[in-house]
């Protein structure tokens, strides 16, 4: 089968010609396979799609027009009303962000001392230290007052959180500037949770120049340089 080992990019299908030479073609939208209802994903055109493989398949027939260009992956699960995003809020989200990211760090650390995997030995060393602290605070719900006196009284823990999600999106390519692609798969999933994410990356962008760089990420999460 010549189309085994035959790459194509999102939203398109290897397809042997004739002569059995692989080309790429747009993946017929119809013909994806049937999804779960929590598989479904909300495009930039505020449809709802069975899932990705649609949404891409769709923007793939697209190509080349207005609609195809602007069409992209918003957020995962199906459209809803988005509430528009406070200054107080904005404000607030960084507090809760560099919570939950810690506490991402903190359960994948506990997850591999079982078994190994998901963070390397570097990686694993530098969370050991947040994980040992025994004054952190659990995960959960918890006030902004509370947020902000942790983050205060134990700088330190919430430095690594921040430097480590910068660089698992930095991927394409690694140049510690993140692009909207990049920083899309992030934003996408917490959408539908957290309806500041979008503003909160766009004010990230302090230049304005549709990237965002180390240095400003760190900034938005309140780390000194």
């Amino acid at each position: 089968d010549t189309c085994q080992n035959f790459p194509c990019k999102r939203g398109k299908v290897c397809h042997a010609d004739k002569q059995g030479k692989p080309h790429c073609i747009c993946q017929d939208p119809a013909a994806c396979p049937p999804t779960k209802d929590y598989e479904h994903v909300c495009g930039t055109d505020n449809k709802t799609y069975d899932g990705t493989c649609q949404l891409f398949g769709t923007k793939c027939q697209l190509e080349g027009t207005k609609m195809g260009r602007q069409l992209h992956l918003d957020y995962m699960g199906s459209c809803k009303y988005i509430p528009p995003c406070t200054d107080y809020e904005v404000d607030q989200f960084p507090l809760r962000m560099r919570d939950w990211l810690k506490n991402i760090l903190i359960q994948y650390y506990e997850r591999d001392l079982n078994t190994s995997g998901i963070l390397t030995e570097k990686q694993r060393n530098k969370v050991k230290k947040i994980y040992q602290n025994n004054k952190r605070l659990a995960a959960g719900d918890h006030p902004v007052e509370l947020l902000l006196h942790d983050f205060e009284k134990n700088y330190h823990m919430y430095v690594y959180p921040v430097h480590w999600q910068f660089h698992q999106l930095d991927q394409h390519p690694v140049d510690r500037l993140l692009t909207h692609s990049e920083l899309a798969p992030l934003r996408a999933s917490l959408v539908p949770m957290e309806h500041c994410i979008t503003r909160f990356f766009q004010e990230c962008d302090g230049d304005q120049d549709k990237l965002v760089a180390l240095k400003e990420w760190c900034h938005c999460f309140g780390i000194k340089e």
